[in-house]
């Protein structure tokens, strides 16, 4: 961290002048269109898995265009025919949010029972210059949070993208950023491992500027059902494998 903020100083004029210019030319997208929740009905005599979805522009779809092709009815549907149940989802994302704004978003959001959080926060804590121990305490409150109000007890939380090979930002914004994209992942990293219930998934494989949408900052549809694939696997492995969890909340709806 010492050397991030002696390369700030050094490098401020710049940055602050790169920073400014990308703002201000960047192709803004617009979040995927479609419902934000919904219910993947398998034939079953198990409950319905319930998951919510946290986060920012990513979770929200920006990169595609429908909701079908985002994270949250993705990672539904893998799990409902992984799982061969009934998985219904809901989705409160937001364009722009660090992680203590997506607290406050949420906060004021009616929430629906959920067994499972999952979340994508962390790009805008980089660009905000969230502190790393700022970060880690944002994240912890909202998951503390949603757990008590949704009943959630388990949460898979999704690492920071590589910044540092985003084609939409010059060099040494880009630098810059990936490199403290990378100070944030590794203390969101240190505080999940020791947690039983919770699970990791890092976005570092999206590294090809190739499968990016066309704002060369978001995620495109390959890097989206990759993304989710990956989510759905996490999930599957976390949940307990006779579901006492998920029985006590089968009734919540």
């Amino acid at each position: 961290m010492r050397f991030m903020l002696i390369s700030k100083v050094v490098l401020g004029p710049v940055l602050l002048a790169q920073g400014r210019r990308v703002r201000r030319t960047a192709l803004r997208l617009a979040e995927a269109a479609g419902e934000r929740s919904g219910l993947v009905v398998i034939d079953s005599s198990q409950p319905e898995l319930k998951l919510l979805f946290v986060g920012d522009s990513t979770m929200a779809g920006v990169g595609v265009k429908h909701q079908s092709a985002a994270l949250a009815s993705q990672v539904a549907s893998i799990l409902a025919n992984r799982l061969v149940r009934s998985v219904r989802w809901q989705l409160l994302a937001k364009s722009g949010v660090n992680t203590e704004q997506a607290f406050e978003f949420v906060t004021g959001r009616e929430l629906l029972p959920a067994d499972v959080l999952v979340t994508a926060l962390g790009t805008n804590d980089v660009t905000s210059q969230r502190k790393p121990h700022q970060f880690i305490s944002d994240y912890e409150a909202l998951v503390d949070m949603v757990f008590e109000r949704v009943g959630a007890r388990l949460a898979v939380i999704s690492g920071l993208p590589p910044l540092h090979l985003t084609p939409a930002t010059p060099q040494p914004l880009r630098w810059y950023l990936g490199r403290y994209a990378q100070l944030l992942d590794e203390g969101l990293q240190r505080w999940i491992a020791p947690q039983r219930k919770f699970a990791y998934v890092s976005l570092q494989w999206a590294s090809n500027p190739k499968d990016m949408a066309a704002d060369g900052y978001h995620p495109g549809e390959n890097q989206y059902r990759t993304w989710a694939n990956l989510l759905a696997e996490k999930i599957a492995n976390l949940l307990p494998k006779q579901n006492p969890l998920i029985e006590t909340h089968a009734s919540g709806f």
